[in-house]
């Protein structure tokens, strides 16, 4: 399939399109909040992104930040750039739980030594997700895990028909 035409960039937009591939980590100075099961589970402001091409950012946190909300979940996968990844269930309050639903490369390839000690999560079951005081939407499509904020300009990878992006 062929790239997709970039949408209009508003003024303090960011594309996700000018974004690189391979792709950069970055520091952040932004809080993220995380609630879960009616419970903070997080609130730090020790944050990376990752940017690739397509793709609104992934948000990686220290493990420490999570407390005890984080056990080792089931299943591993592996990225071409970032090497392999295991999963974790995140756990919130009143017993609930969301199986495989953060994810961290805890030996990364070259260049993405940042996250080794970071854990990334999926927006989409947690009951929010706060990023600089914006409530934040999953990327589209449930396989990946960037955060879409109203500062980026699409289209999104995980849209239908963007496999081959």
């Amino acid at each position: 399939m062929p790239r997709p035409a970039p949408d209009p960039v508003r003024p303090g937009q960011e594309s996700v399109w000018e974004y690189p591939r391979p792709p950069r980590v970055e520091r952040v100075d932004k809080r993220v909040q995380i609630d879960f099961g009616g419970t903070r589970i997080v609130d730090t402001d020790d944050v990376v992104r990752v940017l690739e091409t397509s793709h609104p950012p992934v948000y990686y946190l220290p493990i420490s930040a999570f407390g005890g909300a984080l056990t080792l979940g089931e299943g591993a996968s592996f990225c071409e750039f970032k090497g392999g990844a295991r999963y974790f269930d995140v756990h919130g309050g009143g017993g609930a739980v969301a199986p495989r639903a953060a994810w961290n490369y805890p030996d990364p390839m070259p260049g993405y030594e940042a996250l080794e000690d970071r854990v990334a999560l999926y927006a989409g079951p947690m009951d929010r997700v706060v990023l600089a005081g914006e409530s934040v939407e999953p990327q589209p499509g449930g396989f990946y895990g960037g955060w879409v904020t109203a500062d980026l300009a699409g289209p999104f990878k995980g849209v239908p028909g963007s496999m081959g992006w």
